[in-house]
């Protein structure tokens, strides 16, 4: 039987990239002929070496600087143009070729005579999802991968508690579909307001079947089969350095890549080479210090080109010096003290998770309302506290200022003083601290909630109140009512009826100083990152909407409270 991919004979170009490594442009064709613009970066005095491999939609020649320095470290790399884009053949579908055009590379990699037989992969969002759906294939000398904030479903990537991560997909999908001649977008602050969410892409400017097709697939069902590889995970034979911030939508999907890898991988010696760094970053931060309005200080600062450089040490050249060196494969940073600890697993050892509930005279609207978080649970009724979540007038997810209008909300810190002085969020906070309290791991808030319209969110911050007033969010959750149960099988609330619902916050790690006071927030929407709740339960191909008044419920046999693994004295 014939194999492919097949290389052509056809180069484009070959030049001195820089001292000693040579940039050798080809195209490689793919199993169905399609052919893609690889970049081959190489010390033509080594004769065999391990290679790094790319594969990127945002443009190959961006990653010189980076392929230079892994090819003067004597690995030969690779970096390519994915299907559609830039300077590679074919029609650009988010995602729904990569895994066999990841198989087809790297098996022709595996052939050149430059190759050792050994392959890593490596890069971000988009090009780390590639290195999981590439290994998902299992194919011939793939060795390591360093997918650094990514998902191994896309269903998680897009949805949170059955909301839609709005803003992120309508600006990505637009920002990478070719506009048709005379196209004019509107603002995006008047498109991401479309209801129903079907017409999003035609209030941009132009259709964008992939847009409202993810728009309006709210359940993990069948629709997303194809890309959602989690179940294969513990079949890899692979190690994995695994890089993502507390603030990026991602957290969630790569720290259970993580977990999934160390408990779960079948193969005794792949548990034991998986390595998590869990950073105070959002998506576009990593590594860094500041992030939105927040320096985490020096310290956050990590150099990420050296963790994977490190990584392919170990896994490719398999250089003796370097596997000999013992790593944590839990690093992760505090934020508040500004600390790195090193652990033996996500969530950490020697955390207990502690509930601090939420309590009020039932007047707990605004920071200036009767919300309060106890450590101690109510022992008589207390009267619930209640907010109207307005379709037409959604709480932004983070306050807008001038300078960053509701279109531009983002995903890391910033203070929320302003979203907490409006009347539709409950605000309960904490005594001040007389101690420091750390706490590390999975974040849940447990409500017992009620709304008089078929449907309505949930949205749940926990905050940081300094001494001076700003309130840092440090972790942050949304439910939608109708998948309380399940995500699959939807059920519509019944008006009045109090119902348990459990909100995911994600990972997070922190220590507040004495003097600091621990808030939770509570509202109906995190608009635009997440898409706006009509409240009628209609879904996404009706534009019908209900003003909903939800309530929280705080007393004996209803114990509303935020759940946070605490350090153990």
């Amino acid at each position: 039987m014939k194999s492919f991919p097949l290389l052509l004979s056809l180069i484009a170009y070959t030049v001195t990239a820089a001292a000693d490594v040579h940039l050798e442009t080809t195209a490689v064709a793919m199993r169905d002929g399609i052919k893609l613009a690889t970049d081959i970066y190489r010390d033509e005095s080594v004769g065999k070496a391990p290679v790094v491999l790319m594969r990127t939609p945002y443009d190959r020649t961006k990653a010189k600087g980076t392929a230079e320095k892994f090819a003067k470290a004597g690995y030969v790399t690779i970096i390519q143009d994915c299907r559609g884009t830039r300077a590679s053949e074919g029609v650009m579908a988010p995602y729904n070729n990569e895994g066999q055009d990841g198989y087809d590379t790297i098996e022709w990699i595996t052939r050149q005579p430059w190759c050792s037989g050994r392959v890593g992969m490596m890069g971000g969002s988009y090009v780390g999802a590639v290195q999981w759906q590439a290994a998902a294939e299992n194919p011939p000398g793939l060795a390591a991968i360093v997918p650094q904030a990514t998902w191994s479903s896309f269903y998680r990537n897009i949805y949170l508690g059955g909301a839609v991560r709005l803003s992120l997909i309508a600006g990505w999908i637009a920002g990478n579909t070719a506009k048709p001649e005379g196209a004019k977008p509107v603002d995006m602050n008047v498109a991401l307001m479309r209801l129903p969410l079907s017409e999003v892409d035609d209030a941009i400017g132009w259709p964008m079947p992939w847009l409202e097709a993810f728009l309006t697939h709210p359940e993990p069902n069948g629709f997303w089969t194809r890309l959602d590889l989690t179940s294969r995970l513990p079949d890899l034979t692979l190690p994995a350095l695994h890089v993502v911030g507390y603030y990026d939508f991602f957290s969630r999907e790569s720290v259970g890549n993580f977990m999934i890898m160390q408990k779960q991988a079948r193969d005794a010696a792949t548990r034991q080479q998986q390595r998590l760094i869990l950073g105070p970053w959002d998506h576009g931060s990593v590594g860094k210090t500041k992030v939105a309005e927040v320096d985490f200080g020096p310290d956050a600062a990590v150099d990420t080109a050296a963790l994977q450089m490190d990584w392919f040490e170990r896994h490719l050249k398999q250089d003796g010096a370097a596997r000999a060196k013992a790593f944590p494969p839990v690093r992760f940073f505090s934020m508040g003290d500004n600390l790195w600890h090193d652990a033996q697993s996500w969530p950490p050892e020697g955390f207990t998770a502690t509930a601090f509930h939420l309590r009020s005279d039932g007047k707990a609207n605004t920071r200036k309302g009767g919300g309060r978080l106890s450590r101690e649970a109510p022992i008589k009724e207390e009267p619930a506290d209640s907010f109207r979540a307005d379709p037409a007038n959604p709480v932004p997810a983070c306050p807008v200022t001038e300078a960053r209008p509701v279109k531009a909300a983002v995903w890391g810190p910033v203070d929320q003083g302003a979203n907490e002085d409006r009347d539709d969020v409950l605000v309960y906070t904490g005594d001040e601290l007389k101690e420091p309290i750390s706490f590390a791991g999975n974040i849940e808030a447990k409500l017992y909630v009620s709304a008089d319209t078929p449907d309505a969110d949930w949205a749940v911050k926990l905050v940081d109140v300094r001494p001076d007033g700003f309130a840092q969010n440090l972790a942050t959750g949304i439910l939608r009512g109708r998948y309380r149960e399940s995500l699959l099988q939807p059920k519509p609330l019944k008006s009045g009826e109090v119902v348990e619902i459990t909100v995911d916050l994600g990972p997070c790690a922190a220590t507040l100083a004495k003097g600091h006071r621990l808030r939770v927030d509570i509202c109906g929407s995190l608009f635009p990152l997440y898409d706006r709740n009509p409240n009628t339960g209609e879904g996404p191909f009706r534009s019908g909407t209900a003003i909903s008044t939800e309530k929280v419920h705080h007393k004996p046999g209803a114990l509303s409270r935020i759940v946070l693994p605490c350090r153990r004295p």
